[in-house]
């Protein structure tokens, strides 16, 4: 990242902005603790970059890539995630409540205890993913690809929707209800 870069984010989220980084290129990047609040970062790349404890309430990452990107502990409430790059990802105990991450590429990405509760996972490839303690509660996740996804104390509830021919019980999560 530039220091130009650097400077637009710190203003423009200093003043309450949402900051346009549409199709930015911001590979390997330290976002670590910042507020990115409703910003335009579609087609932005993000790989490798650092967004631990990042602020992403209602972020649009339409496309992005987030190859490799550190966003654990982020907050990406009602972000849209749709048709996002997360392969192998680390979004451990990130808050991905209500997100949209239809499409999205999860491969090998860790989201153990993330919160994915009312989040659209809908064909999102899954697999190889690690969900350990996520909270699936009422998550889409119908066409999901879950090959080899560890699912261990992942908690989910009636409302939650599998992939077809998906049977949880054959895995290690828990129903809450």
């Amino acid at each position: 990242m530039d220091i130009k870069t650097e400077l637009v984010i710190e203003t423009v989220g200093d003043k309450g902005k949402t900051p346009n980084l549409c199709a930015a290129n911001l590979r390997g990047a330290n976002f670590r603790g910042v507020n990115l609040s409703g910003a335009n970062l579609i087609w932005a790349d993000l790989s490798e970059t650092g967004l631990s404890q990042a602020k992403l309430f209602g972020a649009d990452l339409t496309g992005a890539i987030l190859y490799k990107a550190d966003l654990s502990e982020a907050a990406l409430v009602w972000a849209t995630l749709r048709g996002a790059n997360l392969s192998g990802a680390n979004l451990s105990r990130a808050d991905l409540s209500g997100a949209d991450l239809n499409t999205a590429h999860l491969s090998q990405a860790d989201l153990s205890g993330a919160d994915l509760r009312e989040a659209n996972l809908s064909q999102a490839n899954l697999s190889r993913a690690n969900l350990i303690g996520a909270n699936l509660a009422e998550a889409n996740l119908a066409g999901a690809n879950l090959g080899q996804a560890k699912l261990g104390g992942a908690r989910y509830n009636r409302m939650t929707i599998w992939p077809a021919n998906f049977d949880p019980t054959q895995t290690d999560a828990i129903r809450e209800d």
